[in-house]
């Protein structure tokens, strides 16, 4: 039987030698750190910063970098001229030796160092290469699942795990010999990140501008217009009852004893299905005809149902872009007339902060349909609600566009992360 190489599953075009295999200890040299507390940091001036462990675990990437990143100041002046021998060079790796799970040993690169001083501080292992890695390998392998997976057997405790100088040289590092193929390796996780880092920027700012936009596009109490409103839309809006502007419906669930109710072809929805998305496209389970008729379950019209999540997690929605049916958790809003069903989708959050206000119940809080529709909202007429909930749709497409894109590139990235190293 051949003997397994000394390579990763996926590589870059170019490359066949097997990579080097290195103990931790000839790896890298030991940097001393100090044990400040977050009491004895700042963010507003100081002579140093202090790399706290706390931060490594939830706040720095693979990369830290001292130009951009937000690194606390040591308070005590006479401390950082006490540490200065241990400063941290670019390319020093700092590893967090404390977590309250499995991330102990979470690492960061230092990069852009510049005039800074930088000590590496509490609950950390911070250790300089002893020969020249080219600019980021070694913060993206030390948090590979091929690196990450050594420390597991080390670590010890139980409410606090931790890991040990003295552990961590048993560790073995793994790196191809030519600096060209670190450097590819190092550049195509950047790269990765600065897009991740993209698209979560473009998510943020749309999720700030849709809540400032439902602050300014509905009336505030006491008003009968919003502050921000369509060109060619003009006088009061109407306060009607939730009630008035659309049929509540309750939902149902068939015996879960009775084979014959279910794995038919109705959809049937629950609220864990609706969370963060904004359409009710299919549902994961299904009821048959039967399971219909002997239950309180009632099929609900698509495009024109809004899905209320009614008992604990009160307050999820969603269109129903599919006829279907829910279960007790929900109350559906079926938008009457000319009335837009988007856009009472849009004044969810106003929906919910009512039914939590109203909720009742011990085992869990719940709202009954007629209890929503009590309710008293502010509604302009039909054109205006088209026009307020196709704005509302747009943003929330856009939204959930970079949401789908953020998942599809961290599951690229924690994909090569587990394939691109040994």
């Amino acid at each position: 039987m051949a003997e397994k190489k000394n390579v990763p599953e996926i590589r870059f075009k170019g490359f066949s030698e097997e990579w080097k295999e290195k103990p931790f200890n000839d790896t890298f040299s030991s940097i001393s750190n100090n044990t400040l507390s977050r009491a004895e940091l700042n963010y507003d001036s100081g002579l140093g910063k202090n790399v706290h462990y706390g931060d490594i675990l939830i706040k720095f990437g693979e990369l830290l970098n001292v130009e951009q990143d937000e690194i606390p100041f040591i308070s005590n002046d006479n401390l950082v001229n006490k540490f200065k021998s241990s400063r941290l060079q670019n390319g020093d790796i700092i590893l967090a030796d404390a977590a309250e799970d499995e991330t102990v040993g979470k690492c960061t690169e230092i990069r852009n160092l510049g005039d800074e001083i930088i000590i590496s501080g509490l609950h950390t292992i911070p250790c300089r290469p002893t020969e020249p890695f080219a600019f980021g390998f070694l913060g993206y392998y030390m948090n590979s699942i091929a690196y990450h997976n050594q420390l597991l057997k080390l670590m010890q405790g139980t409410k606090v795990l931790s890991i040990s100088k003295t552990a961590i040289k048993d560790t073995v590092i793994n790196y191809p010999s030519e600096s060209k193929e670190q450097s590819r390796i190092g550049t195509y996780f950047q790269n990765l990140d600065k897009l991740i880092t993209l698209h979560q920027r473009k998510h943020d700012k749309l999720i700030t501008l849709k809540k400032a936009m439902l602050e300014k596009m509905f009336p505030k109490d006491g008003a009968d217009v919003p502050e921000i409103r369509f060109k060619g839309f003009d006088g009061k809006w109407e306060i009607l009852m939730l009630n008035e502007v659309s049929d509540i419906i309750g939902g149902g669930t068939p015996s879960t004893m009775v084979s014959e109710y279910w794995n038919g072809n109705i959809d049937w929805y629950s609220p864990t299905e609706i969370g963060d998305e904004i359409y009710a496209m299919g549902s994961q389970r299904k009821i048959t005809k039967l399971g219909l008729e002997k239950s309180s379950a009632r099929i609900l019209p698509a495009n024109r149902t809004v899905l209320f999540t009614s008992r604990a997690g009160i307050g999820d929605m969603a269109i129903l872009t599919k006829d279907g049916a829910t279960n007790q958790g929900f109350q559906s809003l079926v938008i009457k007339g000319d009335n837009n069903p988007y856009f009472f989708l849009s004044i969810g959050h106003l929906i919910k902060k009512y039914a939590l206000k109203n909720a009742s119940g011990s085992t869990f809080l719940e709202i009954s349909g007629k209890q929503l529709g009590n309710m008293d909202i502010s509604v302009p007429v039909p054109a205006e609600q088209s026009r307020i909930g196709t704005y509302f749709q747009n943003l929330d497409n856009l939204i959930s566009l970079h949401q789908k894109e953020l998942e599809k590139l961290k599951n690229v990235k924690k994909g090569c992360l587990e394939k691109m190293f040994v």
